[in-house]
């Protein structure tokens, strides 16, 4: 949520499919960062 700028309010109000993407969307920047974070570790 803070990478994105959202708050709660926000993701509550969002429409089901629209909660899917959100939920996609963060799900891939983890993915992402804890690429990231191996590679740095290396």
């Amino acid at each position: 949520m803070h990478h994105h700028k959202w708050n709660i309010e926000h993701i509550d109000n969002l429409m089901p499919w629209e909660k899917e993407i959100y939920v996609d969307m963060l799900i891939q920047f983890l993915k992402e960062e804890e690429k990231r974070m191996r590679e740095q570790n290396k």
